[in-house]
């Protein structure tokens, strides 16, 4: 699987390509789009100035939803160089709710090239954000332009996503570290550590006993090759009965990680359990199926479960 195409709805919104739409001459009201602002390919004008037009021509005052596209014009540049832009305007967007960094296609550049730095101003800039998706973390082959974040405390963020083919250790662990009263959907696409995921099990912990945070209702741990081990651990873990639906999808996850699951805690109470692209048998399927008959289960993405090479959804 690869990210082959952008996204389209964010935050409930239809999302407007700013520069597409401008050409057209066709501005939607602020409010009722999630606008993206980015940089097509051999684009002679900088994102600063399409950040710019985009300050110029939208009543900014009133956007609730915010995507930014691909900040360089060729070769991949840290978002180092693009997120003092939109930080130094965070007092023009009172009414902004929602942000995602990095709608980027694997044509664009890969997920793993995707040269990220330190976000944790983000937090800061926006205490009023309820939606935050980041999707990149670099590559770590010379320690810089990599994905960083420093524990914080936000009031208001209610749904965090990180997309990584390899999601570095120090921020999975500064995920744990942060306090989110108001978080109920986390998910962490955790990737492989061929590609900077240098993550271990044990820092899933504060994940799956959910003492700091309160108010989660989904909880996704995803796109790993030990998702078996996830898996197992998942089943005896202490914020499963309160959660509403669990992402265990996107990874290796074979026969032996959904036995863990069915013979662990009950799991009839979820409404949804994400498993799509596994390497599960189809016996073990339909018993998965006939366990959870009120659950959402999808199944969907079958792998070979003889294959010997077993890969995650998204890793380069």
């Amino acid at each position: 699987m690869t990210i082959n195409q952008h996204i389209e709805e964010f935050h409930g919104l239809p999302v407007t390509d700013f520069l597409e739409a401008s050409k057209e001459g066709k501005l939607p009201e602020a409010p009722s789009t999630a606008w993206k602002v980015w940089v097509d390919w051999d684009d002679e004008t900088a994102f600063a100035e399409h950040w710019a037009t985009f300050l110029e021509t939208v009543a900014v005052e009133k956007v609730t939803a915010l995507v930014i596209g691909r900040w360089f014009s060729e070769e991949p540049e840290s978002l180092a160089e693009a997120l003092p832009v939109l930080l130094a305007s965070a007092g023009r967007f009172p009414a902004l709710r929602a942000l995602f960094i990095g709608d980027i296609t694997f044509e664009e550049c890969e997920i793993s090239w995707i040269q990220m730095c330190d976000i944790t101003p983000v937090f800061e800039a926006f205490p009023q954000l309820e939606e935050l998706v980041v999707r990149g973390a670099g590559e770590d082959y010379d320690g810089n332009d990599r994905l960083a974040l420093k524990p914080v405390r936000h009031e208001k963020l209610k749904a965090l996503r990180f997309e990584a083919g390899g999601l570095p250790g120090p921020v999975v662990r500064a995920v744990g570290a942060c306090d989110f009263p108001a978080l109920e959907k986390l998910e962490l696409w955790l990737g492989v550590d061929n590609y900077g995921g240098n993550w271990t099990n044990e820092d899933l912990a504060p994940f799956l006993s959910g003492a700091n945070l309160p108010a989660l209702k989904h909880l996704g741990l995803q796109n790993a090759e030990t998702q078996d081990r996830i898996a197992a651990e998942v089943a005896h873990a202490p914020v499963v009965p309160r959660l509403t639906g669990l992402s265990l999808s996107m990874g290796a996850l074979t026969d032996e990680g959904a036995a863990a699951l069915l013979e662990g805690q009950p799991l009839t109470h979820l409404e949804t359990l994400d498993l799509h692209h596994h390497y599960l048998t189809e016996g073990m399927q339909k018993r998965l199926r006939d366990a959870l008959p009120g659950v959402e289960v999808d199944l969907s993405g079958a792998e070979d479960p003889n294959d010997n090479w077993r890969y995650v959804a998204v890793s380069e």
